[in-house]
């Protein structure tokens, strides 16, 4: 049963070694993930799956420990899902995709010990009931379950926009934060998987397996963060 989640962004630039002298800028975006794995804390669960965005349309699954590395942005920054230790990835064979990092790097910095913690990572090829299929898997295994679920809205919201100006970036994005504000289970499972690719929303898949989750649940959402730093939408929502 789901009993609470986390949305977070999931941009490497939320890492302040990654931002350099620009760190500041996303602040109350790293204010706002912590106050939403707070909500996590909250809820007492008993597993926390964390949900992101990944390169093959998955569901691939990333256990306890499993390592990730931000040495490819130039910093010295490794991770471990779950675990509160940054240690060297060379050899594994097997490491999280950048935004599963990015959930493992929140967690690490929350200091999370609450309950043993999972990876899903799932990609933009995943058709939207498939995505929820998996939410709907995840909730209805034992136990209190709680998900950070990690992914970024359109990246096309300016000029300067990694994918450049979109007039549809804008609606699209404001959408997603109503959703994700209202718990709008039904508001995300209808994302267009065309439109959400062209986009460039990373998002869209973890968000429907989160409302997948959470169809029966009965959760109210909170807006915690909505912003467009760099022309990309970041998001940050609690539900409990």
């Amino acid at each position: 049963m789901l009993v609470a989640a986390a949305v977070c962004p999931c941009p490497p630039l939320l890492v302040p070694q990654i931002a350099a002298g620009a760190a500041p800028e996303l602040d109350a975006a790293r204010a706002a993930c912590t106050d939403a794995l707070g909500v996590l804390a909250a809820a007492r669960p008993d597993r926390l799956v964390v949900v992101g965005p990944a390169d093959d349309a998955g569901p691939a699954i990333y256990p306890q420990g499993t390592p990730g590395s931000f040495r490819g942005f130039g910093v010295g920054v490794d991770v471990r899902l779950g675990t509160r230790r940054g240690l060297g990835t060379e050899g594994t064979g097997h490491e999280l995709p950048y935004g599963l990092a990015v959930g493992a790097w929140l967690l690490g910095r929350a200091g999370w010990a609450d309950s043993p913690v999972e990876g899903v990572g799932v990609g933009e090829g995943l058709p939207a009931e498939r995505c929820a299929a998996v939410g709907r898997d995840l909730a209805a295994r034992p136990g209190r379950l709680a998900l950070l679920v990690l992914g970024d809205a359109s990246a096309c919201r300016t000029l300067k926009a990694p994918g450049y100006l979109d007039e549809r970036a804008a609606p699209f994005d404001a959408e997603v934060a109503r959703a994700l504000a209202t718990a709008d289970t039904a508001a995300l499972t209808a994302l267009d998987v065309s439109l959400s690719r062209e986009l460039k929303a990373s998002g869209r898949a973890p968000w429907q397996v989160l409302a997948g989750a959470a169809e029966d649940a009965g959760l109210a959402g909170a807006l915690l963060y909505e912003d467009a730093p760099y022309g990309v939408g970041y998001v940050a929502a609690a539900w409990s």
